[in-house]
């Protein structure tokens, strides 16, 4: 059995060659959730992941399921929902409500959240930083879905969503997906793979073909592009649906 490789605050990650030979990929265990390690550790592949009252683990799964935001597939149903629905979108307008939400949501299989307080804290000085981000769907002025994660780059690392209405989360990462250009993103790490991501046009791919996707888009900084009030999103929809 090979031991679990334990990790010191500042202490480098092991290559990501050393993760447990499974779909899940456990790789070290310990370190801390400051922005800087955090940074550095999705600049690499590397994603944190663990329950309240366990160390802080970190996992490289393979293969890796990604969405190419360009090949986003949206049903029929989904496009006739988006015609006709009253949601309002916007970016960045509350990312700590849409992550205490995505913790409270209920996951199949699940009894707990593996968004602990100290993941949600940890994530919302990422997001002070200029490195995380949400995009929230709102009806009659309450936040009603949305997604969160980390961008580097071109490469957007979606970490979860949540819906309190019908298709609100789908609409979030649809919008996520058009205006992928004006964002700067050309690919969206999906960590692990499913057969819905799958219906929406992800694909697995493996850790040498992830890694590499990885380090042509994480060279590059995008942050201003995420700095558009909300009002700038009002025209999107009408947009996108003229050219569908």
């Amino acid at each position: 059995m090979v031991a679990l490789v334990w990790l010191d605050p500042g202490d480098p990650f092991p290559p990501t060659s050393e993760a447990l030979d499974d779909p899940e990929g456990l790789l070290a265990a310990g370190a801390d959730l400051s922005p800087t390690t955090l940074t550095n550790a999705y600049s690499r592949g590397i994603f944190p992941w663990f329950s309240d009252g366990d160390p802080i683990l970190w996992w490289s799964p393979t293969p890796r399921m990604v969405l190419n935001p360009a090949h986003f597939h949206a049903s029929r149903s989904l496009f006739k929902f988006l015609r006709r629905t009253d949601y309002h979108f916007a970016i960045d307008q509350h990312f700590a409500d849409v992550i205490r939400h995505c913790a409270a949501a209920p996951r199949e299989g699940q009894p707990g959240t593996w968004i602990t307080e100290e993941m949600q804290q940890a994530y919302i000085h990422l997001h002070n930083a200029g490195i995380a981000h949400s995009v929230e769907v709102y009806q009659d002025g309450q936040l009603v879905g949305g997604l969160y994660g980390v961008c580097i780059g071109e490469m957007f690392f979606g970490e979860s969503m949540f819906s309190l209405k019908d298709n609100a989360s789908k609409c979030a990462l649809f919008l996520l997906c058009a205006l992928h250009n004006e964002l700067g993103i050309s690919l969206i790490d999906c960590q692990m793979q499913t057969p819905h991501l799958a219906t929406l046009g992800a694909r697995p791919l493996s850790r040498d073909q992830f890694e590499s996707a990885l380090a042509e888009r994480v060279t590059n900084t995008n942050h201003a592009a995420w700095q558009r009030p909300a009002s700038d999103l009002a025209s999107w929809r009408r947009r996108y649906m003229l050219e569908v």
